[in-house]
């Protein structure tokens, strides 16, 4: 890892890009979901990570990009994310009445909203939890203390996407907003314990269903 001060004001240029850019594009813009998951937020969160890496010299093994500790990542990671999926099937069973997975579907097929959240999951994981959290804990030595802070910007994140794209009521948002910072202090958890990005992503990529069938 870089210098303190110097990974500070990385962490703290990232997260303040991410809350104002991020947060005015949603209010900006409403492409399709496909062309937002697949090309511009890549491009707009990840592109600032990688020059970020690059210019700390610090490769992307610091972003908990490795091969190591990759089973252990796999199987923390379903096991934690077999708690969100039940979650999420009772938060459908209430809202609807019962058990509709097509709710939020909308007309895409179900591996086609697969390959969305899969995709979803690779760009804010690395941005999050490889680059902020990785980092932030780093500076503070204290892994609980990152893991909260980092996981309060995760869910400031996700206030735009509730209001401009959901269109969520407040009681909704809070919801919403409740759901995430859980899920953000999960991977924060998962992703401590192995140092591999790909526990992560998993674990995401399992929480995202949750949110789908919420909204």
């Amino acid at each position: 890892m870089p210098k303190k001060e110097v990974v500070i004001k990385n962490v703290t240029i990232l997260a303040a890009y991410l809350l104002v850019v991020w947060g005015f594009y949603r209010f900006l813009f409403k492409l399709p979901e496909e062309v937002e998951e697949l090309f511009i937020k890549p491009l707009l969160w990840l592109t600032p990570v990688i020059y970020l890496v690059r210019k700390e010299r610090s490769g992307i093994s610091s972003l908990g990009i490795s091969s190591k500790n990759l089973f252990p990542s796999l199987y923390i990671s379903l096991a934690l994310g077999a708690v969100f999926a039940i979650e999420g099937v009772f938060i459908n069973l209430i809202k609807y009445g019962g058990v509709d997975f097509s709710a939020n579907l909308g007309d895409k097929s179900f591996f086609w909203a697969i390959g969305l959240s899969l995709a979803t999951a690779v760009t804010e994981e690395i941005t999050f939890r490889g680059y902020l959290f990785n980092r932030v804990w780093s500076v503070m030595g204290t892994e609980w203390r990152a893991n909260f802070l980092t996981s309060f910007v995760w869910a400031l994140v996700h206030i735009p996407v509730a209001i401009f794209w959901w269109d969520l009521n407040l009681q909704g948002t809070l919801i919403l907003l409740l759901l995430t910072t859980i899920f953000g202090i999960g991977s924060a958890f998962v992703f401590a314990r192995t140092k591999n990005v790909a526990s992560s992503i998993l674990l995401h990529f399992l929480w995202e269903w949750p949110i789908v069938l919420f909204r």
